[in-house]
């Protein structure tokens, strides 16, 4: 028969495990609500920043700018963003499968990675993978200078030459229960639509447009990467309150079943006990 020591000593750790997994799903819930506000205010912007392009690609006569060159795409390079923190459900698992599909995808082309978040490093960097830039604790207080320095990273890589193609791989917010894993290419620019724009209003600039142009590419490499790092940053706020919730609950559960099943042996027990005293008493009668 169980020892009814060991199980209260289970409950006790069930009930431990539980305060803990009940206040990590609060200060995820605390963080979602800032990372969602500042992922919902920058969704306009970086839309607006894509129509301004636009309207003023429809200005200028030939748009032959380093970052709309189409080249083979021989040399890729793939960031990658993940958390830095694990406890998140299947979040950090779900990218890095992606990433290791894109590369075998790849295979036959030079692939390097550009790690963001430490599960994502360290996973990358136990296996033959080249990894040509990596950063951790980005996501954790995420500013728009953090992001100016990726993409001016990158830019620099794709206008020398020295990569042909940049994706980025990131889990994208929806809500606190989903998220969706999306690959997207950052460089070269894609689907700058000039048509349409020529019957609407004009304006006067203050610059050339071909100069505006030229100044907004780089801008909306940066705006597109802050985007897609506060995407991943409310999306880990999320995955992981989630967690904590599903966590919570199973631990309530594992202690009203340890408490029943407690219960149970205490009553064996105490039957057994009353079993052998009668039979005892009978002996000593007869």
């Amino acid at each position: 028969m169980p020892n009814i020591r060991d199980i209260r000593r289970r409950i006790r750790s069930a009930k431990n495990i539980q305060q803990i997994t009940r206040a990590m799903k609060f200060v995820s819930t605390v963080r979602l609500r800032k990372a969602q506000d500042r992922v919902v205010a920058a969704r306009p912007f970086a839309r607006q920043t894509m129509a301004v392009l636009s309207s003023v690609a429809a200005r200028v006569p030939e748009r032959n700018h380093p970052l709309l060159a189409q080249r083979e795409g021989q040399k890729i390079e793939l960031i990658v963003v993940t958390a830095d923190k694990g406890l998140c459900g299947s979040y950090n698992t779900n990218i890095i499968k992606r990433a290791v599909e894109f590369l075998v995808e790849n295979s036959g082309k030079q692939v390097e990675l550009n790690l963001i978040g430490k599960r994502g490093r360290d996973f990358f960097r136990r296996r033959p993978y080249p990894v040509r830039q990596e950063a951790i604790n980005v996501l954790q207080k995420l500013t728009f200078e953090d992001a100016v320095a990726i993409a001016r990273d990158v830019i620099e890589q794709f206008e020398t030459g020295e990569k042909d193609q940049v994706w980025i791989l990131y889990n994208e917010f929806r809500s606190a229960v989903h998220q969706r894993l999306v690959l997207e290419q950052l460089l070269p620019i894609q689907r700058l639509e000039a048509a349409g724009w020529e019957g609407r209003l004009d304006y006067i600039y203050d610059e050339p447009p071909a100069q505006i142009f030229d100044r907004l590419l780089p801008r909306h490499v940066e705006v597109q990467l802050f985007r897609a790092l506060l995407e991943a940053a409310a999306a880990e706020q999320g995955a992981r309150m989630t967690a904590m919730d599903a966590a919570t609950k199973n631990a309530s559960e594992m202690i009203d079943n340890l408490t029943l099943y407690a219960n149970k042996v205490r009553q064996a027990g105490i039957t057994k006990e009353l079993i052998e005293v009668v039979s005892g008493a009978s002996s000593t009668q007869s």
